[in-house]
């Protein structure tokens, strides 16, 4: 019995160690067979490019190609799968190191035991070494993610490389659009390039149109009329015809604003304003600033409905100017509102003085020739009234008039201020002048210029033409589009379109405001006569910003500026061939 029972002992601990060894294998199989790899559900941003260009961000035309195939790193997923079954081998071998650690409580047991705690650090060295191959592979994966990300990358250079090349063909189809646009707006003639520096252009008729040398810009209008810009010590210096223009220089800082004044002269006689400096788009602009306001009481009479429609005569009959555009321009016969008494005073004002312009540029012809034959052809325009003139339409008269209410609700507002409307606030760095107000669109010509349409036919532009500007934002040339609403037979005809610099269009609205300004006064003299009901409180107050005193050396300063472009026309006529020019460009 004893020795059956020792013998079934030993057989036993044989038994039991046998097991101890297959164990751990059939359940490595299991294992290897059964369970899921983890992580393996969970979703992974392996699985998508990294830092993947929006879909938004790449133009529908950029070519397929342009994102690689092999943008999504796939090896990455199978790297980090690959971890999972080397910590599943190693949590195996573990398992197996713990089984061997469970048969360690008894002595007798201490040597298989341990040898079960060697075949499971076997196994667990095996673990390691899978949990080595994993990470081999995770770190393959990783390399294969890194490439997919370079490749993601590679692509997303292409698809910016494409895009670059879709903008620079925009930029190119833009370029060639705006060349044709250029091309269509060339004014007709020639260019002569000055050997002392500079350039000028001529007509096809030799008439000099532009000068430009030593920092001078001359401009002559198709009517004769020369208009002179330069700048001398930090003085902007303007010369329209040959006697007059006027000096601006920077005057004073104020909530915010720069403010310049000028001193106009004309014939012997000074006058000064103010006018507040805008910079738009890179460049500055000045725009009218009232030095003085009415009483907020007087703007509402002028803006409002009279009691009654008043006729008024204005003595115009026998007026040279009168005659001559006749045709063209005549008043309203009765008055509904001051401000259509102050349409027909501010224009009949510009026709007068495109009248004297006219005077003045045959004038020009008697001493001075460097316009030769289309000054003769304005001196003999002076004389006879043009024929089958479009009239200026009642529309446009209109536009004009609710344009006159708009300034006086303008000045209204500000004169009911205990300051003007611009003692506050700072001016921002792109602040766009008056002139491209969307509210302000009709505009009357105030200096003799000319409009280059499409096909390049240049026609000619005078004091008290009317333009529409239909367009706001100024293009690379600093210009807006224009069309003709009203103009002499001698001029644009109504319909005509095209650029015209912002500058000019500037000047015309502080044409507008500085005329309001005078038929208001003019207004204020005369209401409560010759039938014109009797208006409340015509008093004035200065803004915030008074006119300083006039510069007396204005003067001296224009006649050395039309002294200087005398002799650059000159130097023009000499190099352009005996001044006779001609050519087309």
């Amino acid at each position: 019995m004893n020795r059956t029972s020792r013998s079934e002992k030993i057989l036993g601990k044989w038994l039991v160690f046998l097991l101890s060894l297959a164990l751990p294998v059939l359940a490595w199989g299991q294992h290897r067979s059964s369970a899921p790899a983890p992580h393996a559900s969970a979703p992974s941003h392996a699985s998508a490019p990294a830092h993947a260009a929006p879909s938004h961000a790449a133009p529908s035309h950029t070519a397929p190609s342009s994102r690689p195939a092999n943008s999504r790193p796939m090896g990455g997923q199978a790297g980090r799968t690959n971890p999972s079954a080397g910590h599943s081998n190693s949590t195996m071998g573990r398992g197996n190191t713990t089984a061997g650690r469970s048969n360690m409580p008894g002595h007798t047991n201490t040597t298989a035991g341990r040898g079960n705690t060697t075949a499971g650090r076997g196994n667990t060295n095996a673990g390691h070494t899978n949990t080595n191959a994993g990470r081999n592979n995770s770190m393959a994966g990783h390399n294969n993610a890194n490439a997919g990300r370079n490749n993601a990358n590679a692509g997303r250079n292409n698809a910016n490389a494409g895009r670059n090349n879709a903008n620079a063909s925009r930029n190119n189809a833009s370029a060639h659009a705006n060349a044709g646009r250029a091309g269509g707006h060339t004014p007709p003639g020639r260019n002569v390039s000055l050997r002392g520096g500079g350039s000028a252009h001529l007509r096809p008729n030799g008439q000099i149109r532009s000068v430009n040398k030593n920092g001078m810009h001359i401009e002559h209008g198709m009517h004769g009329g020369r208009t002179v810009v330069s700048t001398h010590n930090g003085a902007r210096v303007v010369t329209n015809g040959r006697h007059g223009g006027y000096v601006q220089r920077a005057y004073v800082n104020r909530g915010g604003h720069s403010y310049y004044s000028r001193t106009y002269y004309h014939n012997g006689v000074y006058s000064v304003g103010v006018y507040r400096g805008y910079y738009y788009g890179g460049y500055p602009y000045y725009g009218y600033y009232p030095g003085y306001y009415y009483a907020p009481a007087y703007y509402g009479w002028a803006y409002n409905p009279w009691p009654a429609p008043v006729a008024w005569g204005w003595g115009w009959g026998g007026a040279p100017w009168y005659g001559y555009y006749g045709a063209y321009y005549q008043p309203y016969p009765v008055y509904p509102a001051a401000a259509f008494w102050l349409t027909d005073y501010l224009l009949a004002a510009n026709l007068q003085a495109a009248y004297a312009a006219q005077a003045e540029a045959a004038e020009g012809w008697m001493y001075h020739d460097a316009s030769d034959g289309t000054l003769l052809a304005s001196l003999l325009a002076v004389a006879p009234a043009p024929e089958e003139t479009a009239k200026l339409s009642p529309d446009v008269k209109k536009e004009l008039a609710e344009e006159v209410k708009l300034i006086l609700a303008l000045e209204q507002s500000e004169a009911g201020k205990s300051g003007s409307s611009s003692s506050g606030g700072q001016t921002t760095s792109n602040e766009a002048p008056p002139a491209l107000d969307p509210k302000f669109k009709t505009f009357v010509v105030s200096t003799d210029t000319s409009l280059v349409a499409d096909g390049g036919d240049e026609c000619a532009l005078s004091n008290g033409d009317v333009i529409e500007r239909t367009t706001e934002t100024p293009d690379a040339d600093r210009n807006v589009n224009v069309k003709v609403v009203a103009s002499t037979k001698s001029d644009c005809a109504i319909g005509k379109e095209g650029p015209i610099a912002v500058d000019d269009l500037q000047e015309m609205y502080n044409h507008f405001r500085e005329q309001l300004k005078d038929g208001m006064g003019e207004l204020a003299k005369k209401q409560g006569t010759g039938g014109l009901p009797k208006a409340p409180d015509t008093s004035t107050k200065s803004g915030d910003v008074p006119p300083p005193q006039p510069d007396k050396s204005a003067e001296k300063t224009l006649q050395d500026q039309q002294a200087s472009a005398d002799q650059a026309e000159g130097e023009v006529k000499q190099e352009a061939g005996s001044g006779s020019g001609g050519g087309q460009q």
